[in-house]
């Protein structure tokens, strides 16, 4: 049976999260989907806890590998992929319950290769916050959408950025960071653009080579994405000579991505994609 939506999630030690964001599949008000969970060599139980929600219902679908990196599993994940469109999920993050029906209603009105949205600004923030006191998480409160604004661009360049407050773009429709996680695409889109296995910031280059083969987009700006400050994730985790050397490499792939790029997107992308991230591995060398 064809899904309308394929979402693929790489699952890595992740057991304490791992049945939030499989509810929040099940919670979709959109119900033509199928989820790729991609069991990374996970030393948990998360592998047990996929094939748990695969033997109730056939739309979860399990692969289980040797530890290979999340790359390596979302590149899984996308060759496994039969839907129209495709989505990221982290496994320690989680869906509105109404992403799916307002990212496929707005796509197939406006015949988009891609549509964005955002994520859920304060409960991350609130959730930081109430790790540093050591208070327990903050739950979730979902907004029911009606009617919603969107804007419809054919170059993706003119609003798309990787920084937080762009004052060259409208803030309210800009298409903030380079996160997969944080739009839908048409599956035929990104079939052929694979993750970079062996660095993290995979999704730099990747994101980058994306925007070049992106036709029509639509802009929702909501936040119907939960992102999670996991504190075992990379950012927070690993020690800034880690991420400066895999910052590096992420550089030069997308570096090499946009040396036969149209000028004028090069240029864009250079100012507001490559500087942000020199910027900030300048800082990560100060650190070491």
């Amino acid at each position: 049976m064809a899904h309308d939506i394929s979402v693929i999630i790489p699952i890595y030690n992740v057991e304490k999260y791992l049945r939030r964001a499989l509810d929040s599949l099940l919670a979709q008000t959109h119900e033509s989907w199928e989820a790729i969970l991609v069991d990374d060599g996970s030393p948990d139980s998360c592998g047990a806890i996929a094939d748990d929600y695969a033997a109730r219902d056939s739309r979860f679908k399990v692969f289980h590998q040797t530890n290979q990196g999340v790359s390596a599993a979302r590149n899984l994940g996308m060759e496994q992929a039969s839907g129209q469109y495709v989505l990221f999920l982290d496994p320690d993050d989680f869906f509105h319950p109404q992403l799916m029906e307002l990212c496929l209603q707005a796509a197939e009105k406006a015949a988009a290769d891609m549509v964005t949205f955002t994520y859920h600004h304060f409960y991350r923030t609130a959730n930081k916050v109430r790790h540093f006191l050591h208070l327990p998480d903050s739950k979730p409160r979902f907004k029911k959408y009606g009617k919603t604004k969107y804007v419809t661009t054919d170059n993706v360049f003119d609003f798309a950025t990787e920084y937080s407050h762009p004052r060259d773009i409208d803030r309210r429709f800009a298409i903030k960071h380079c996160q997969p996680c944080f739009r839908m695409y048409r599956t035929s889109l990104v079939k052929t653009i694979p993750f970079i296995v062996g660095i993290r910031f995979e999704d730099f280059p990747w994101w980058s080579e994306v925007l070049l083969h992106v036709g029509r987009c639509v802009i929702l700006g909501l936040p119907l994405y939960y992102y999670y400050p996991n504190p075992k994730s990379f950012l927070l985790s690993s020690d800034s000579e880690k991420q400066a050397l895999h910052l590096e490499l992420s550089i030069e792939a997308a570096q090499k991505v946009y040396e036969n790029a149209p000028e004028d997107k090069r240029l864009l992308w250079e100012k507001r994609f490559l500087a942000p991230f020199e910027h900030y591995l300048e800082k990560k060398r100060k650190q070491r």
